[in-house]
């Protein structure tokens, strides 16, 4: 299925050879659709910005290279879930917010309501000040009070 070759430089960066001998530096996997289909539909993009490679899935790849690409995609794509929330400073933004995630507690402020998303089922994408973005996988699966302080907000 490939054409090209894929390693990691002695920087920590994708180098994408293609069958032609064209060497690509920094090489950067972006998924097309991350949430609803984050196996599916990979491009492997140069440092300005344009597709090198559109993959449809990865599971058609070699083994050593899909663990490549599955590892510079978890290096790039740090998105902590949410298990409770403990606390708001108010329930108007902005507001800070101490919650509990899968990566420890943390604190983060929430510039406005939009900065949460609703998703398919019952899941949500909370956007901080900073651009991380945090994800409730099931509303169901979070304690009383944090469902209510989410409610304020939805």
């Amino acid at each position: 299925m490939s054409d090209f070759t894929l390693i990691r430089d002695t920087h920590g960066q994708l180098t994408l050879t293609e069958a032609d001998g064209t060497v690509h530096c920094g090489v950067l996997p972006v998924r097309a659709f991350p949430l609803s289909q984050p196996d599916e539909g990979i491009a492997l993009m140069s440092v300005d910005g344009h597709e090198l490679v559109w993959l449809p899935t990865l599971s058609g790849l070699a083994e050593p290279l899909r663990a490549l690409i599955a590892e510079e995609l978890a290096r790039r794509e740090f998105m902590p879930a949410i298990r409770a929330i403990r606390a708001v400073s108010s329930f108007s933004t902005p507001c800070e917010w101490e919650v509990d995630t899968d990566r420890g507690p943390t604190r983060f402020t929430l510039r406005s309501e939009d900065d949460i998303r609703r998703l398919e089922g019952r899941r949500l994408l909370v956007a901080d000040s900073h651009g991380i973005h945090y994800e409730v996988a099931d509303l169901r699966l979070l304690d009383r009070p944090s469902r209510r302080i989410l409610d304020r907000f939805l």
